[in-house]
């Protein structure tokens, strides 16, 4: 996004007030910014500037600053602030926040980081960082109201009004039973329009759709897409309430995970961005590239085992980028497809057949408008029928195969729970290039005769 002028006036204006080391004018300049636009600002720093800029936030923008930097960031932050204030900004993070910042790190490094926190902190960190990864458990907060059955409306709104800056959202309070089991819910709205003697149990909901700790959270997200929830309670197998996850943890979880999806589509498999430096970037893309030079070489192979052909018939390599280039294009159009739907919707045989079907059939569309297309252009070109047909045909079976394989790759990879991106698209390009060769040089090779 392209700077205005008051972003450039507002950007020099901290740089300044930092080589001056105005603390009191900096934290004027920053109170009323949004911690996002704080974010900013800092990213945008010179490297130089950044260590001041954080030792004077206040803890609780620092909290908030951290929420907006990736994981390397976060680190770079806990360091340069040293371990007495890390420990306070780390207990006033959300735990799954927490959780997710200290998940992959060496053990020794995340016993360091939590060592002197409160010990009812630490241990319900560490209780959320032994579901695995990318599961509710690992996702949920445990900054909730919950609130007994005995409870009337007045003692429920009153501890509301008590336990208010430590709740994530005030929209629900989750209603237990003497065993902890979770047996409904209460909206502030219910709470409002009530009559302050009024029981609880007489108002709240008792229809509940709740999720289980082991849940996956791409599903998780799905179930508060589909019913708009603003927070959904996260149970274990005997119904107890555990936590919660709320709407900012599902946007969260999409960014995430598309961020993965676009990283596994290129072939890089970790983060790439405009401030990552150009030996790391290309250490990231290198091994798949590496692995695709050495597949790419059996394509060199198959056209080498056709020399003859090429030698009768010139014209046929002038073709062979087109065939090739294009089947990648089909499979990974379909891919894209398929990855996309794997998100919105719940695939079952049924539909991946409907699915299946109906790429099959776009794939013969595609194949036999561009087909005939192709054919006449060579047809013209070379006065030759043959030639045009030779073309025509490959292009066609090349096209539906190349549709298919961008569209049964994701699915078979999903079936056996493996993250469908994984099917990167640079992979299934190279795929279609060894496939389309052998059947453009295989068809070229049966009507060799006529072609010449």
């Amino acid at each position: 996004m392209k700077k205005d002028k008051n972003d450039i006036e507002l950007e020099r204006a901290i740089i300044q007030v930092l080589k001056d080391g105005k603390k009191e004018t900096f934290q004027n300049i920053i109170k009323d910014m949004d911690s996002f636009d704080i974010a900013n600002q800092y990213k945008g720093l010179p490297t130089k500037r950044r260590p001041l800029f954080v030792e004077f936030l206040s803890k609780e923008k620092l909290t908030d600053l951290l929420r907006h930097l990736n994981k390397e960031e976060q680190l770079h932050v806990l360091r340069t602030i040293g371990p007495t204030r890390s420990t306070d900004i780390l207990e006033m993070m959300r735990n799954n926040e927490l959780a997710f910042l200290l998940s992959g790190l060496p053990k020794t490094q995340v016993e360091k980081l939590i060592a002197e926190m409160k010990k009812e902190e630490m241990e319900n960190l560490l209780h959320i960082m032994n579901y695995p990864p990318k599961t509710a458990g690992r996702t949920m907060t445990n900054r909730y109201l919950w609130i007994h059955t005995s409870y009337s409306v007045e003692q429920s709104i009153k501890k509301m009004k008590h336990f208010a800056n430590l709740s994530t959202y005030l929209n629900y309070l989750y209603v237990i039973d003497d065993e902890k089991r979770l047996v409904g819910v209460v909206s502030y709205r219910d709470l409002l329009l009530a009559e302050p003697h009024a029981r609880i149990v007489d108002i709240m909901t008792h229809s509940l759709i709740t999720v289980n700790v082991k849940t996956n959270q791409e599903e998780v997200a799905k179930i508060i897409g589909r019913y708009d929830f603003v927070s959904i309670p996260v149970v274990d197998d005997d119904n107890l309430l555990v936590g919660i996850i709320t709407v900012d943890n599902v946007l969260d979880i999409i960014v995430r995970e598309a961020n993965e999806d676009i990283e596994m589509l290129l072939a890089s498999g970790k983060a790439i961005d405009f401030r990552t430096k150009p030996v790391v970037a290309a250490r990231r893309r290198l091994p798949w590239l590496i692995l695709l030079l050495f597949i790419g070489l059996v394509s060199g192979s198959i056209i080498s085992k056709f020399e003859a052909t090429l030698e009768q018939v010139v014209a046929l390599a002038f073709f062979m980028p087109m065939i090739a280039g294009m089947t990648g294009n089909t499979g990974t159009q379909s891919l894209a497809v398929v990855v996309r739907g794997l998100v919105t919707d719940e695939l079952d045989i049924k539909k991946s057949i409907k699915l299946l079907f109906r790429e099959l059939l776009v794939g013969i569309m595609i194949g036999l408008t561009c087909a005939i297309l192709i054919a006449i252009i060579a047809y013209v070109w070379q006065g030759s029928f043959v030639l045009g047909l030779v073309v025509g045909s490959s292009l066609l079976a090349t096209l539906i195969i190349g549709t298919l394989a961008g569209t049964i790759i994701p699915l078979i990879l999903h079936k056996f729970n493996i993250d469908p991106a994984v099917a990167s698209g640079p992979l299934i390009t190279t795929i279609n290039d060894i496939l389309s060769l052998l059947i453009y040089f295989g068809i070229a090779t049966m009507f060799i005769s006529k072609l010449m």
